[in-house]
C-alpha cells in the first residue's frame, strides 16, 4: 500500500482526488503543521456472512478441560 502525506491545508482543495486515490489502495495521512492528525483509507467491503457449523467436528477437547488447573501450574514451580 503506497503512503501520501499531505497537509490538511492542501487537502481541502483536492479533496475529491484524494479519494479516488484511497479508492485505488492509497493511504493518505493528514497533517497539520507536520503533525500527524489523521489517515484516510479505503473501506472494504464486508466479507461474506460466516457459516454456522462450517467446521463442525474439526476441532477436538480434551476430557479434563474444564478440569481445575494444578496449584503448580499458577505458582510456577517444577
Amino acid at each position: 500500500m503506497t503512503i501520501k502525506i499531505i497537509d490538511i491545508a492542501d487537502a481541502q482543495n483536492q479533496l475529491a482526488d484524494l479519494i479516488a486515490q484511497v479508492a485505488t489502495g492509497v493511504e493518505i495521512i493528514l497533517t497539520h503543521q507536520q503533525i500527524p492528525q489523521a489517515r484516510l483509507l479505503p473501506i472494504h467491503p464486508a466479507s461474506t456472512r460466516r457459516t454456522p457449523g462450517l467446521h463442525r467436528g474439526k476441532i477436538t477437547m480434551s476430557p479434563d478441560f474444564d478440569a481445575p488447573l494444578p496449584d503448580q501450574f499458577w505458582t510456577g514451580e517444577p
